[in-house]
């Protein structure tokens, strides 16, 4: 019981850390299910632009 005690600072920041990933994973995955880009979708600006979407 004196580990969780001495560690409980950590253990909270890491399930904190766990928390925002999965937010971000989820929200990740809902969009490019939704077929929105993470890149904002502003291909005339992107050097890429020709390359990640179809024309």
């Amino acid at each position: 019981m004196s580990w969780l005690a001495e560690n409980a600072g950590t253990i909270i920041i890491c399930i904190i850390l766990v928390a925002v990933i999965s937010f971000i994973l989820y929200n990740m995955i809902k969009n490019k299910r939704k077929g929105k880009s993470s890149c904002g979708c502003n291909c005339s600006n992107c050097p890429a632009g020709g390359a990640c979407h179809k024309r």
